[in-house]
C-alpha cells in the first residue's frame, strides 16, 4: 500500500519475481514453519513488492520465552530491532566522521570521552573507534557465552547494574587481547560508541540522529532506550517500524543516497559490506546460516543461488530482526520476528522462496 512516505510500491510481478512461489513462502510463515516471523518486507528494482505482517508476541523481557502480548503486528507497530540498532550506531558514527565531528577512525576513543579519562591506561589508549565500529577492542567481554537474564551475561549486566555508568562498567573491563587482533561480539562497545558520537558532535544523541539520519530518511517514529545516566542504549534499544528499517537498508543499498542527497559516504558503505581484517568465518548459534564475516557493525555472508555466490551484508537482531543487503540484486529484504529462545530462520526463507523467486 502506498503510505506517501517515500517508498514506490508495485506487485512482484513488476519486477518479475514468482508471485505463486512467495506466496506459498507466506502459506509457510502463517503456518508457523519459520517460528514465529512478525513481518517480511521486500524491496525490489527501486520498488517495495512485498509488505506482509502476521499475528505474534510483543517482546517482554520477563515473559515466558521473552513473549509479552499476542498482537497483530501492522505498518504502523513499533518494534523492537534489536542488535539492528548497532547498524545504526555505525552509521551515526560514519556521519560524523562526515561532518567533521570525528577526524578519523583510527583515533583513540579517549579523544572523545572526557568524563572517562581516569579509565585510560597506555595499552586501553590503543582501542580507537575502529576497533569499537568492528568488535575488536580486545576488551574482556561474554556476550554469547552466558543465558539472558542474568548478570553472567556481560550485557545483561550493563542493564542490571551499570545503569549509572554504563561507559565506565565497560571499559573497566581488562584488556585480554590486542586492540584490532581479535574478534569478540561487544554490545558494550557501542555503548561507547554512542557516546563518542555524542561528546564529538556536542549533540544529545536523538536530536543528533534525527537530525542527520531519520529526518532526511522521512522516519519520525523511533524510539530509543536511556540508561539512568542519560547514555543511549545504542547496542539494541531501537524501536522502530519495519519500513522505517526498510528505509535503512535502502540507504545502504543506494550507497550512502537517499533522493540525492549523501547522508552516509560510500566509503562507508563500502567498509559495511566488507568484512574487516580478520572478522570471518564467524560462527553464530543463534542463527540457522553462521554468517561468515563482521565490518563496520555489519555482518556479511554469501549464499549459493543458481547464478552462483550471491553477496549480502545485513543488520542483525536477536529474535529474527533483519535488515538484508543484496546489491547485485538491488534488493533489501526486511524480517521481524519473535524467536527469541528458539532458533531463527532467516536463511531457511532467504533461500527456500525468496531467492529462488527472483531465479
Amino acid at each position: 500500500m502506498d503510505r506517501n512516505d517515500g517508498l514506490e510500491v508495485a506487485a512482484l510481478w513488476h519486477v518479475n519475481m514468482d508471485t505463486a512461489l512467495i506466496s506459498e513462502g507466506i502459506k509457510d510463515i502463517k503456518c508457523g514453519r519459520f517460528g514465529e516471523v512478525h513481518s517480511i518486507l521486500i524491496y525490489k528494482n527501486n520498488k517495495l513488492v512485498l509488505e506482509e505482517y502476521f499475528d505474534g508476541h510483543k517482546y517482554k523481557w520477563d515473559g515466558p520465552g521473552y513473549h509479552g502480548n499476542m498482537v497483530s503486528w501492522n505498518a504502523d507497530s513499533l518494534h523492537t530491532i534489536m542488535s539492528c540498532t548497532k547498524s545504526v550506531t555505525s552509521a551515526l558514527a560514519g556521519i560524523a566522521v562526515k561532518k567533521g565531528y570525528i577526524e578519523n577512525v583510527r583515533q583513540s576513543i579517549f579523544e572523545y570521552l572526557p568524563n572517562h579519562q581516569h579509565l585510560k591506561t597506555d595499552e586501553k589508549a590503543q582501542i580507537t573507534i575502529e576497533h569499537l565500529l568492528t568488535m575488536t577492542s580486545g576488551l574482556e567481554w561474554d556476550e554469547w557465552g552466558a543465558p539472558h537474564g542474568t548478570s553472567a551475561n556481560d550485557i545483561d549486566r550493563i542493564y542490571l547494574e551499570c545503569s549509572d555508568d554504563p561507559v565506565a562498567c565497560i571499559l573497566e573491563e581488562p584488556l585480554v587481547h590486542e586492540p584490532g587482533e581479535h574478534f569478540t561480539y561487544h554490545g558494550g562497545g557501542m555503548i561507547v560508541l554512542g557516546k563518542i558520537v555524542e561528546h564529538a558532535s556536542g549533540m544529545d544523541l536523538r536530536e543528533y540522529s534525527n537530525s542527520y539520519l531519520f529526518e532526511p530518511l522521512g522516519v519520525d517514529s523511533v524510539r530509543w532506550y536511556q540508561f539512568e545516566d542519560g547514555t543511549y542504549a545504542t547496542d539494541g534499544s531501537i524501536y522502530a517500524t519495519p519500513r522505517d528499517m526498510l528505509k535503512f537498508g535502502i540507504l545502504y543499498l543506494q550507497n550512502g543516497n537517499w533522493k540525492g542527497e549523501q547522508i552516509i559516504t560510500s566509503e562507508w558503505v563500502e567498509k559495511s559490506a566488507a568484512p574487516y581484517r580478520n572478522n570471518v568465518r564467524i560462527n553464530l548459534p543463534i542463527d540457522d546460516a553462521g554468517r561468515n564475516g563482521y565490518s563496520y557493525s555489519w555482518w556479511t555472508n554469501e549464499i549459493s543461488t543458481s547464478k552462483g555466490k550471491l553477496k549480502l551484508f545485513q543488520a542483525g537482531g536477536w529474535g529474527g530482526q533483519e535488515i538484508i543487503v543484496f546489491p547485485r540484486e538491488n534488493m533489501v529484504v526486511v524480517f521481524t520476528g519473535g524467536n527469541y529462545a528458539r532458533k531463527k530462520h532467516i536463511y531457511k526463507m532467504l533461500t527456500s522462496f525468496i531467492l529462488p523467486a527472483i531465479e
